[in-house]
């Protein structure tokens, strides 16, 4: 009985201590999965950042692209008003008596154009070219002086005519001028010019005023016959009389305008570009951020669901450790119930056995009188008693030396179950410490590499970010190069393709030029052109003038010692000139009258007829000299040898 109560107080303490391991494992069971409810909701949480700066890093790539587009649409356009605005600089370049004027002539008396120097209100410059007519491509001279000086240069170099404002003009003082109908505008208000250039413009620009169409310009000048009206498109109508039309060239004062225009728009179009360059960084540098978060996000929504993958093995660990305590302290239970049982029957076969060593006690009592006989019963009795005794502890001792060792056998039963069961558990606690030692070892290796790698890793990105700032700025930097480069390149392009247009308007005009050349040559002169080019090219020399023949005949005639004039060679400039000089001459003369040509013929027949009798009469005049020179000398001989 001792000895099973001794199994129960030890089964009693492995209860004790199965369940208070149960009570450990099951709170840290459920500490863990209040952390595992912790990790799901952050995870939501991770989950939702991460699509948000998805979403915001999608909505920054197409902001980027979406700048990029327009930035590229924007330097487009720069490009294309920067060609627009040399091709109108080099429509600007008219090789006229004003061009000729400002190359040769610029400081003497001469300030500038009046393209440059007059500011038209935008959308009025047509008007204004058409009513000023050449005045709108004239140059601005000092005073009337400098204007006669730069009229005089231009014909003695015969460098063209040129249109010429004087800047001495007296301003007229401006009269009350009656109101205009609706839509109408006096052109003097539509420009703004120079003080020094306000006399000239007004007494150019007085009475002028600008309408919308034709119809209200004649209604205008039909109402108020003083008043001239020019609309928009360059129609100019005055009392009596309409210019107007297509097919107009445009003015210089038009070209200028367009340009301001054009410059304006151009300044517009580069701050566009520049705010959309800035903009630009803006975005590029938040598709950077966002990049950066949404790679953040991803590492930390990885790293989230690790941590979880971890604790779910934890748990799993932790779950299997409360399985087997609970099933422990069943185990442990059902063995205590089993001794409590086993105690319960041996209490009660004591109690049995006990009961009937008393009852055999009662029946061998008997009751004898005689001392003797009582003397050698009670002896017996004794012995018999003794024997018993002696043999109940006999038995008693057996018992519980056969308890003992059956006890201890359990014990060293379960001692040495328990001792197998611990040196497993020591051996694989062994084992995982050397497995985990081994791996804590590789990782430490793998560590050290791997700091190693990453310390190298991070100076060799920190070199090459470094390497790849510069290059990007000298990208930056080439990149704007090579921008202004094309831009410079579509310009001179266009520049280009409008000489092209240029050289061969030009070049039909000049096969137009020499088919219409060499019609003329041979309806006139019945020759065809390489004839022509063969007697009178420019690799012959040219015969002396008629001038030159005429003063060597002369000199012949007067008994002196001359040669012939020789020919000349080939000058073109000279030439040139002296065909302008001809074909103005040509063009005073007029159309050539049939009736005058043969007037002509027989003046000059006459003229001829008139030279040969002068040139007889010359020579019989000489003869009669002669003749008389010989008289005198033979009246001089004869007197003398008289």
């Amino acid at each position: 009985v001792e000895s099973i109560d001794d199994g129960v107080a030890r089964l009693s303490a492995g209860i004790e201590e199965s369940a208070r391991r149960t009570d450990v494992a099951k709170a840290e069971f459920e500490l863990v999965q209040s952390r595992v409810g912790e990790l799901d909701q952050g995870e939501v949480g991770l989950d939702e950042q991460h699509d948000r700066s998805v979403a915001a890093l999608r909505l920054a790539d197409e902001r980027v692209a979406e700048l990029q587009s327009a930035e590229r649409a924007a330097e487009r356009e720069v490009a294309s008003l920067l060609a627009r605005i040399d091709a109108l600089a080099v429509g600007l370049e008219r090789r006229d008596g004003a061009a000729w004027l400002v190359e040769n002539r610029g400081g003497a008396g001469l300030f500038g154009t009046i393209a440059k120097l007059v500011r038209v209100h935008a959308g009025y410059e047509t008007a204004l070219a058409a009513v000023l007519g050449p005045a709108a491509d004239a140059l601005a001279a000092d005073d009337a002086g400098a204007a006669a000086a730069a009229v005089g240069a231009l014909k003695e170099a015969d460098g063209g005519r040129a249109a010429i404002v004087l800047a001495d003009w007296p301003a007229a003082a401006r009269t009350d001028t009656p109101p205009l109908p609706t839509g109408a505008r006096w052109a003097l208000d539509l420009v703004e010019a120079p003080g020094r250039l306000q006399g000239a413009l007004t007494a150019m620009l007085t009475g002028v005023a600008v309408v919308d169409d034709l119809g209200a310009a004649l209604d205008l000048v039909a109402t108020r016959p003083a008043v001239r009206a020019v609309t928009r498109d360059g129609d100019v109508v005055g009392p009596g009389w309409v210019d107007g039309g297509s097919d107009r060239k445009p003015s210089t004062l038009e070209i200028a305008g367009q340009i301001e225009k054009a410059r304006t728009e151009l300044a517009a179009a580069e701050t566009r570009v520049a705010e959309l360059a800035a903009a630009l960084a803006g975005a590029v540098a938040e598709q950077v951020s966002r990049q950066d978060a949404a790679e953040q996000a991803l590492a930390a929504l990885n790293e989230s669901d690790a941590a979880i993958s971890a604790i779910y093995e934890q748990l799993g660990r932790l779950g299997q450790d409360v399985r087997v305590a609970e099933e422990e302290w069943r185990r442990l239970t059902a063995q205590r119930d089993q001794l409590e049982a086993g105690r319960t029957r041996t209490l009660e076969e004591l109690t049995e056995l006990e009961t009937r060593l008393h009852t055999a006690q009662e029946m061998h009592t008997v009751v004898d009188n005689s001392p003797g006989d009582r003397q050698d019963l009670q002896t017996a009795a004794d012995t018999a008693r003794a024997v018993e005794v002696e043999a109940r502890l006999a038995v008693r001792t057996a018992e519980e030396r056969a308890n003992a060792v059956r006890g201890k056998a359990d014990s060293l039963r379960r001692a040495a179950a328990n001792e197998r069961v611990s040196r497993q558990r020591a051996e694989q606690a062994r084992a995982a410490r050397a497995h985990a030692a081994e791996v804590a070892a590789v990782v430490a290796d793998a560590g050290r590499k791997v700091a190693n790698r990453l310390a190298d890793v991070v100076v060799a990105a920190s070199q090459m970010r470094d390497q790849l700032t510069a290059r990007r700025q000298q990208m930056v930097t080439t990149m704007a190069s090579a921008r202004a480069e094309v831009n410079a390149l579509n310009a001179r392009i266009a520049t280009l393709t409008d000489a092209l247009h240029r050289d061969e308007v030009a070049k039909a005009q000049a096969v137009l030029r020499i088919e219409q050349l060499e019609t003329m040559v041979l309806d006139q002169f019945g020759m065809a052109g390489d004839d022509l080019i063969a007697e009178y090219g420019p690799d012959v020399a040219l015969p002396p003038t008629e001038l030159e023949m005429a003063e060597y005949e002369q000199a012949k005639e007067r008994g002196e010692q001359v040669s012939a004039p020789a020919p000349m060679a080939f000058d073109r400039a000279t030439q040139e000139r002296r065909a302008k000089r001809a074909e103005r001459e040509l063009a005073e003369l007029g159309r050539v009258n049939p009736l005058a040509l043969e007037e002509f013929a027989a003046l000059e027949e006459r003229y001829n007829f008139l030279s040969t009798q002068l040139e007889d009469v010359k020579a019989a005049r000489k003869d009669l000299l002669d003749v008389v020179s010989d008289v005198d000398a033979r009246i001089l001989q004869v007197f003398a040898e008289a």
